[in-house]
């Protein structure tokens, strides 16, 4: 797995090194030390993990995950700070990052950023906490004005759990390619881009 770390101090990403490489999996194949260097960099490197911090002086970890989305909406961008920001939570959810972890909780980076690389989107333990307050939830929601049958439903429950589309597959006795199937449908059919957006959208709009 090919991961690259953004970060403005230099013994940050050193360190972050030290610790995913721990890893026999994990391969740091980029470091650099701005958002701009990483947006830059993406299309050659082409990571299958971003690890970015939020503040730096140049471009912002969070304008730089909007950017590597656009030249490749499928990126995976976990996003690393020592800020439990609810604004940058909000923007964090709202541009598309597969995870926002605290730095304080590096311990647990290698597996969050295996999780992020199978599909799954991870924030930290508080970052979780804070999600129902950050999130403006409708009281009601109708799957039938948009057409989500009771199995697509499900689906979505477990998408927003953080499931993988294998661990759901096993969860519901379906296959894989059937669980990916639904998933671009409802994707579709609630006009969003990715897991993400689905996750966000199903604790904003629907668990009450």
């Amino acid at each position: 797995m090919k991961i690259m770390i953004v970060d403005d101090d230099p013994l940050v990403n050193q360190s972050l090194k030290i610790i995913l490489e721990q890893d026999e999996n994990i391969e740091v194949v980029k470091m650099c030390s701005s958002g701009k260097e990483a947006v830059a960099a993406f299309p050659e490197c082409k990571p299958d993990v971003v690890l970015s911090d939020i503040r730096m002086e140049d471009t912002d970890g969070l304008t730089a995950t909007e950017e590597i989305l656009k030249i490749d909406p499928s990126a995976k961008v976990i996003l690393l700070t020592t800020f439990l920001d609810d604004e940058y939570i909000n923007r964090a959810l709202k541009v598309g990052a597969r995870g926002y972890i605290l730095k304080q909780d590096c311990a647990s980076l290698a597996t969050a950023v295996q999780a992020v690389y199978s599909g799954q989107t991870v924030f930290g333990g508080k970052i979780v906490e804070r999600l129902p307050d950050l999130l403006n939830r409708s009281e009601s929601f109708s799957w039938e004005e948009y057409d989500i049958t009771p199995k697509e439903r499900e689906v979505v429950e477990l998408v927003a759990e953080g499931l993988s589309n294998k661990e759901i597959a096993q969860k519901m006795f379906l296959g894989e390619g059937t669980v990916r199937n639904m998933i671009s449908s409802v994707l579709s059919k609630l006009d969003l881009r990715d897991r993400t957006q689905l996750a966000c959208f199903y604790y904003q709009r629907i668990k009450i």
